[in-house]
Protein backbone atom coordinates (compact mmCIF):
# COMPACT_ATOMS: atom_id res chain seq x y z
CA UNK A 1 0.00 0.00 0.00
CA UNK A 2 1.65 3.40 -1.18
CA UNK A 3 0.38 6.50 0.39
CA UNK A 4 0.93 10.42 -1.67
CA UNK A 5 3.88 12.17 0.64
CA UNK A 6 1.19 15.50 1.46
CA UNK A 7 -0.85 12.57 3.41
CA UNK A 8 1.07 13.39 6.83
CA UNK A 9 0.78 17.08 7.27
CA UNK A 10 -3.32 16.74 5.96
CA UNK A 11 -3.49 13.40 8.41
CA UNK A 12 -6.08 14.51 10.38
CA UNK A 13 -8.69 16.07 8.29
CA UNK A 14 -8.94 12.31 6.74
CA UNK A 15 -10.59 11.67 10.40
CA UNK A 16 -14.46 11.99 10.57
CA UNK A 17 -15.83 15.13 12.11
CA UNK A 18 -16.42 12.84 15.14
CA UNK A 19 -13.53 10.90 15.55
CA UNK A 20 -11.31 14.15 14.49
CA UNK A 21 -12.63 15.68 17.38
CA UNK A 22 -13.54 12.77 19.95
CA UNK A 23 -11.30 14.56 22.63
CA UNK A 24 -13.50 17.90 22.30
CA UNK A 25 -16.63 15.69 22.39
CA UNK A 26 -15.66 13.89 25.47
CA UNK A 27 -15.03 16.53 27.36
CA UNK A 28 -18.01 18.55 26.18
CA UNK A 29 -19.66 14.89 27.66
CA UNK A 30 -18.11 15.14 31.00
CA UNK A 31 -19.54 19.03 31.59
CA UNK A 32 -22.71 17.85 30.60
CA UNK A 33 -22.36 15.65 33.29
CA UNK A 34 -21.22 17.46 35.88
CA UNK A 35 -24.10 19.78 34.87
CA UNK A 36 -26.77 17.16 34.95
CA UNK A 37 -25.43 16.11 38.21
CA UNK A 38 -26.21 19.55 39.66
CA UNK A 39 -29.64 19.76 38.56
CA UNK A 40 -30.87 16.47 38.99
CA UNK A 41 -29.74 15.61 42.76
CA UNK A 42 -32.08 11.72 42.67
CA UNK A 43 -30.59 10.59 39.89
CA UNK A 44 -28.60 7.56 41.29
CA UNK A 45 -32.27 6.41 42.69
CA UNK A 46 -33.56 6.97 39.39
CA UNK A 47 -31.42 4.96 37.47
CA UNK A 48 -31.14 2.25 40.47
CA UNK A 49 -35.26 1.69 39.79
CA UNK A 50 -34.50 -0.22 36.62
CA UNK A 51 -31.87 -2.60 36.79
CA UNK A 52 -30.40 -5.89 34.65
CA UNK A 53 -27.57 -7.71 36.35
CA UNK A 54 -26.82 -5.06 38.69
CA UNK A 55 -26.59 -2.28 36.40
CA UNK A 56 -29.55 0.18 35.63
CA UNK A 57 -31.35 -0.60 32.27
CA UNK A 58 -30.04 2.94 30.39
CA UNK A 59 -26.50 2.40 31.41
CA UNK A 60 -26.68 -1.26 29.77
CA UNK A 61 -28.13 0.09 26.71
CA UNK A 62 -25.31 2.91 26.36
CA UNK A 63 -22.94 -0.13 26.83
CA UNK A 64 -24.48 -2.42 24.45
CA UNK A 65 -25.01 0.70 21.45
CA UNK A 66 -21.11 1.46 22.24
CA UNK A 67 -19.87 -2.14 21.18
CA UNK A 68 -22.24 -3.04 18.46
CA UNK A 69 -21.10 -1.01 15.87
CA UNK A 70 -18.07 -2.14 16.19
CA UNK A 71 -18.17 -5.20 15.78
CA UNK A 72 -20.35 -5.35 12.81
CA UNK A 73 -17.62 -3.90 10.86
CA UNK A 74 -15.39 -6.96 11.42
CA UNK A 75 -14.60 -9.08 8.10
CA UNK A 76 -15.54 -13.03 10.03
CA UNK A 77 -15.23 -14.54 6.97
CA UNK A 78 -10.97 -13.37 6.33
CA UNK A 79 -9.62 -14.84 9.24
CA UNK A 80 -7.74 -17.44 6.98
CA UNK A 81 -5.97 -14.59 5.01
CA UNK A 82 -3.95 -13.73 7.63
CA UNK A 83 -3.58 -15.68 10.20
CA UNK A 84 -1.01 -18.34 8.07
CA UNK A 85 1.68 -15.31 8.57
CA UNK A 86 3.13 -16.95 11.78
CA UNK A 87 5.55 -14.35 12.24
CA UNK A 88 2.89 -11.61 12.88
CA UNK A 89 0.58 -13.98 14.46
CA UNK A 90 2.55 -14.96 17.55
CA UNK A 91 4.00 -11.52 17.41
CA UNK A 92 0.44 -10.13 17.85
CA UNK A 93 -0.61 -12.64 20.62
CA UNK A 94 2.16 -11.84 22.25
CA UNK A 95 2.24 -8.81 22.92
CA UNK A 96 -2.10 -8.55 22.94
CA UNK A 97 -2.45 -10.92 25.81
CA UNK A 98 1.22 -11.10 28.00
CA UNK A 99 3.15 -8.17 27.20
CA UNK A 100 0.45 -5.57 27.14
CA UNK A 101 -1.84 -6.76 30.18
CA UNK A 102 1.84 -7.34 32.10
CA UNK A 103 3.14 -3.59 30.93
CA UNK A 104 0.11 -1.89 32.20
CA UNK A 105 -0.17 -4.04 35.80
CA UNK A 106 3.17 -2.78 36.30
CA UNK A 107 2.80 0.93 35.28
CA UNK A 108 -0.74 0.84 37.61
CA UNK A 109 1.27 -0.31 40.56
CA UNK A 110 4.05 1.63 39.98
CA UNK A 111 2.32 4.94 39.63
CA UNK A 112 -0.72 4.61 41.33
CA UNK A 113 0.15 2.54 44.22
CA UNK A 114 -2.14 4.59 46.95
CA UNK A 115 -5.18 4.54 44.70
CA UNK A 116 -6.26 1.02 44.37
CA UNK A 117 -9.78 1.91 42.47
CA UNK A 118 -8.01 3.90 40.39
CA UNK A 119 -5.18 1.27 39.88
CA UNK A 120 -8.11 -2.03 39.22
CA UNK A 121 -9.61 0.36 36.25
CA UNK A 122 -6.32 0.77 34.68
CA UNK A 123 -5.48 -2.87 34.72
CA UNK A 124 -8.68 -3.77 33.42
CA UNK A 125 -7.83 -1.17 30.73
CA UNK A 126 -4.72 -3.35 29.98
CA UNK A 127 -6.87 -6.45 29.71
CA UNK A 128 -8.94 -5.04 27.01
CA UNK A 129 -7.61 -5.41 23.36
CA UNK A 130 -8.09 -2.94 21.21
CA UNK A 131 -11.16 -3.72 18.59
CA UNK A 132 -12.76 -0.16 17.56
CA UNK A 133 -10.41 2.67 16.67
CA UNK A 134 -7.18 0.90 15.99
CA UNK A 135 -8.87 0.26 12.04
CA UNK A 136 -8.75 3.70 11.77
CA UNK A 137 -5.27 4.59 13.40
CA UNK A 138 -4.29 1.45 10.98
CA UNK A 139 -5.77 2.89 7.73
CA UNK A 140 -4.04 7.00 8.67
CA UNK A 141 -0.74 5.34 8.89
CA UNK A 142 -1.35 2.97 5.61
CA UNK A 143 -1.17 -0.27 7.70
CA UNK A 144 -2.18 -3.33 5.98
CA UNK A 145 -5.93 -3.18 6.15
CA UNK A 146 -6.71 -7.07 6.20
CA UNK A 147 -4.39 -7.50 8.97
CA UNK A 148 -5.89 -5.52 10.94
CA UNK A 149 -9.24 -6.94 10.38
CA UNK A 150 -8.18 -10.26 11.40
CA UNK A 151 -6.37 -8.95 14.41
CA UNK A 152 -9.48 -7.30 15.35
CA UNK A 153 -11.47 -10.38 14.64
CA UNK A 154 -8.91 -12.45 16.59
CA UNK A 155 -9.09 -10.03 19.65
CA UNK A 156 -12.76 -10.27 20.14
CA UNK A 157 -13.17 -13.77 19.92
CA UNK A 158 -10.21 -14.00 22.82
CA UNK A 159 -11.59 -11.50 24.96
CA UNK A 160 -14.63 -13.57 25.70
CA UNK A 161 -12.78 -16.45 26.21
CA UNK A 162 -9.48 -15.39 28.47
CA UNK A 163 -10.57 -11.70 29.81
CA UNK A 164 -12.34 -13.43 33.09
CA UNK A 165 -9.48 -15.67 33.73
CA UNK A 166 -6.86 -13.02 32.84
CA UNK A 167 -9.01 -10.87 35.38
CA UNK A 168 -8.62 -13.10 38.22
CA UNK A 169 -5.07 -13.71 37.72
CA UNK A 170 -3.95 -10.10 37.41
CA UNK A 171 -6.39 -8.44 40.22
CA UNK A 172 -6.18 -11.49 42.68
CA UNK A 173 -3.30 -14.11 42.06
CA UNK A 174 -0.44 -12.04 40.99
CA UNK A 175 -1.07 -9.78 43.67
CA UNK A 176 -0.66 -12.32 46.08
CA UNK A 177 2.20 -13.89 44.31
CA UNK A 178 4.21 -10.84 44.79
CA UNK A 179 2.90 -9.46 48.00
CA UNK A 180 1.44 -6.21 47.25
CA UNK A 181 -1.16 -4.75 49.36
CA UNK A 182 -4.76 -4.55 47.79
CA UNK A 183 -5.93 -2.13 49.94
CA UNK A 184 -9.49 -3.86 51.23
CA UNK A 185 -10.59 -4.04 47.46
CA UNK A 186 -13.27 -6.64 46.84
CA UNK A 187 -14.72 -7.75 44.01
CA UNK A 188 -16.49 -10.81 42.19
CA UNK A 189 -13.99 -12.20 39.23
CA UNK A 190 -17.73 -14.12 38.24
CA UNK A 191 -19.06 -10.53 37.76
CA UNK A 192 -15.89 -10.24 35.58
CA UNK A 193 -16.90 -13.02 33.43
CA UNK A 194 -20.57 -12.33 33.13
CA UNK A 195 -20.13 -8.69 32.13
CA UNK A 196 -17.44 -9.92 29.62
CA UNK A 197 -19.61 -12.19 28.03
CA UNK A 198 -23.12 -9.95 28.23
CA UNK A 199 -21.76 -6.52 27.22
CA UNK A 200 -18.22 -8.28 24.62
CA UNK A 201 -20.41 -11.50 23.78
CA UNK A 202 -23.75 -10.30 22.64
CA UNK A 203 -23.00 -7.37 20.74
CA UNK A 204 -20.36 -9.94 18.84
CA UNK A 205 -23.25 -12.23 18.14
CA UNK A 206 -24.85 -9.72 17.04
CA UNK A 207 -22.36 -8.37 14.80
CA UNK A 208 -21.48 -10.99 13.28
CA UNK A 209 -25.24 -12.20 12.39
CA UNK A 210 -25.42 -8.52 11.20
CA UNK A 211 -22.86 -8.88 8.95
CA UNK A 212 -23.91 -12.47 7.30
CA UNK A 213 -27.33 -11.29 7.07
CA UNK A 214 -26.40 -8.23 5.59
CA UNK A 215 -24.33 -9.03 2.94
CA UNK A 216 -26.47 -12.19 1.73
CA UNK A 217 -29.46 -9.90 1.57
CA UNK A 218 -27.96 -6.68 -0.04
CA UNK A 219 -24.22 -7.66 -0.42
CA UNK A 220 -20.80 -6.70 0.17
CA UNK A 221 -20.79 -3.61 -0.86
CA UNK A 222 -23.98 -2.08 0.36
CA UNK A 223 -22.97 -3.35 3.85
CA UNK A 224 -19.72 -1.59 3.92
CA UNK A 225 -20.63 1.69 2.06
CA UNK A 226 -24.24 2.05 3.22
CA UNK A 227 -24.90 0.08 5.99
CA UNK A 228 -21.99 0.24 8.31
CA UNK A 229 -21.70 4.00 7.94
CA UNK A 230 -25.05 4.81 9.17
CA UNK A 231 -24.40 2.30 12.46
CA UNK A 232 -20.67 3.97 13.24
CA UNK A 233 -21.78 6.84 14.62
CA UNK A 234 -24.01 5.30 17.00
CA UNK A 235 -20.32 3.53 19.15
CA UNK A 236 -19.56 7.17 19.45
CA UNK A 237 -22.88 7.94 21.01
CA UNK A 238 -22.93 5.12 23.30
CA UNK A 239 -20.06 6.43 24.56
CA UNK A 240 -20.80 9.93 25.43
CA UNK A 241 -24.25 8.75 26.60
CA UNK A 242 -22.52 6.84 28.84
CA UNK A 243 -19.92 9.65 29.66
CA UNK A 244 -22.48 11.85 30.49
CA UNK A 245 -24.43 9.50 33.11
CA UNK A 246 -20.98 8.82 35.48
CA UNK A 247 -19.92 11.83 35.48
CA UNK A 248 -23.40 13.13 36.65
CA UNK A 249 -23.31 10.02 39.43
CA UNK A 250 -19.14 10.98 40.14
CA UNK A 251 -19.54 14.89 39.51
CA UNK A 252 -18.60 15.86 43.45
CA UNK A 253 -15.68 13.43 43.58
CA UNK A 254 -13.72 14.24 40.32
CA UNK A 255 -14.41 18.12 40.79
CA UNK A 256 -12.52 17.88 44.32
CA UNK A 257 -9.83 15.92 43.14
CA UNK A 258 -8.77 17.29 39.79
CA UNK A 259 -5.42 15.67 40.45
CA UNK A 260 -6.67 12.14 40.37
CA UNK A 261 -7.74 11.96 36.45
CA UNK A 262 -3.83 13.77 35.77
CA UNK A 263 -2.62 10.78 37.85
CA UNK A 264 -4.20 8.20 35.93
CA UNK A 265 -3.00 9.95 32.51
CA UNK A 266 0.14 9.27 33.68
CA UNK A 267 0.62 5.62 33.16
CA UNK A 268 -1.56 5.65 30.30
CA UNK A 269 0.61 7.77 28.23
CA UNK A 270 3.36 5.76 29.03
CA UNK A 271 1.41 2.75 28.40
CA UNK A 272 1.24 3.99 24.82
CA UNK A 273 4.54 4.58 24.02
CA UNK A 274 6.14 1.81 25.47
CA UNK A 275 3.57 -0.89 23.76
CA UNK A 276 3.65 1.18 20.39
CA UNK A 277 7.29 1.46 20.51
CA UNK A 278 7.84 -1.86 21.73
CA UNK A 279 5.78 -3.49 18.98
CA UNK A 280 7.27 -1.37 16.17
CA UNK A 281 10.60 -2.56 17.35
CA UNK A 282 9.62 -5.95 17.56
CA UNK A 283 8.25 -6.14 13.80
CA UNK A 284 11.23 -4.47 12.18
CA UNK A 285 13.34 -6.98 14.02
CA UNK A 286 11.12 -9.69 12.90
CA UNK A 287 10.74 -8.69 9.21
CA UNK A 288 7.89 -7.83 9.11
CA UNK A 289 7.12 -5.53 6.20
CA UNK A 290 5.80 -2.01 6.67
CA UNK A 291 2.38 -1.95 6.53
CA UNK A 292 2.26 -5.06 9.17
CA UNK A 293 4.76 -3.75 11.42
CA UNK A 294 2.25 -0.84 11.65
CA UNK A 295 -0.63 -2.72 12.04
CA UNK A 296 0.84 -5.22 14.50
CA UNK A 297 2.28 -1.97 16.18
CA UNK A 298 -1.42 -0.21 16.55
CA UNK A 299 -3.08 -3.15 17.80
CA UNK A 300 -0.80 -3.93 20.34
CA UNK A 301 -0.52 0.21 21.84
CA UNK A 302 -4.71 0.76 21.67
CA UNK A 303 -7.39 -0.55 24.09
CA UNK A 304 -10.92 -1.59 24.38
CA UNK A 305 -11.94 1.36 26.30
CA UNK A 306 -15.57 0.42 25.56
CA UNK A 307 -15.11 -2.96 27.21
CA UNK A 308 -13.18 -1.64 30.35
CA UNK A 309 -15.83 1.17 30.95
CA UNK A 310 -18.72 -1.89 30.98
CA UNK A 311 -16.83 -4.09 33.11
CA UNK A 312 -15.76 -1.43 35.28
CA UNK A 313 -19.41 -0.32 35.72
CA UNK A 314 -21.06 -4.06 35.83
CA UNK A 315 -18.03 -5.04 38.44
CA UNK A 316 -17.84 -2.18 40.81
CA UNK A 317 -20.11 0.60 39.84
CA UNK A 318 -21.13 3.11 37.65
CA UNK A 319 -19.92 5.44 40.43
CA UNK A 320 -16.76 3.73 41.03
CA UNK A 321 -12.79 4.76 40.56
CA UNK A 322 -12.69 2.03 38.22
CA UNK A 323 -15.40 3.34 36.09
CA UNK A 324 -13.96 6.87 35.98
CA UNK A 325 -10.54 5.55 34.99
CA UNK A 326 -11.71 4.09 32.05
CA UNK A 327 -13.40 6.75 31.21
CA UNK A 328 -10.11 8.99 31.11
CA UNK A 329 -8.63 6.54 28.91
CA UNK A 330 -10.17 7.39 24.90
CA UNK A 331 -9.32 11.48 26.29
CA UNK A 332 -5.89 10.25 26.26
CA UNK A 333 -5.69 7.57 23.62
CA UNK A 334 -7.20 9.87 20.49
CA UNK A 335 -4.43 12.60 20.45
CA UNK A 336 -1.44 9.87 21.39
CA UNK A 337 -2.44 7.66 18.75
CA UNK A 338 -2.98 10.27 15.83
CA UNK A 339 0.85 11.90 17.16
CA UNK A 340 1.91 7.71 16.44
CA UNK A 341 0.27 7.95 12.91
CA UNK A 342 2.55 10.38 12.59
CA UNK A 343 5.45 9.06 13.58
CA UNK A 344 4.78 5.87 11.51
CA UNK A 345 4.49 7.56 8.60
CA UNK A 346 8.00 9.45 9.55
CA UNK A 347 9.36 6.17 10.05
CA UNK A 348 8.32 4.56 6.61
CA UNK A 349 9.52 6.98 4.64
CA UNK A 350 12.90 6.87 6.58
CA UNK A 351 12.95 2.97 6.58
CA UNK A 352 11.35 2.35 3.10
Amino acid sequence: MTAPAAASPRLVGRLSSLDRFLPVWILAAMAAGLLLGRAVPGLDEALSRVEVGGISLPIALGLLVMMYPVLAKVRYDRLDTVTGDRRLMSASLALNWVVGPAVMFALAWLLLPDLPEYRTGLIIVGLARCIAMVVIWNDLACGDREAAAVLVALNSVFQVVAFGALGWFYLEVLPGWLGLEQNGLRFSTGEIVVNVLVFLGVPLLAGYLTRRAGERARGREWYETRFLPRIGPWALYGLLFTIVILFALQGEAITARPGDVVRIAVPLLAYFALMWGGAYALGRAVRLPYERTATLAFTAAGNNFELAIAVAIGTFGVTSGQALAGVVGPLIEVPVLVALVYVSLWLRRRTG
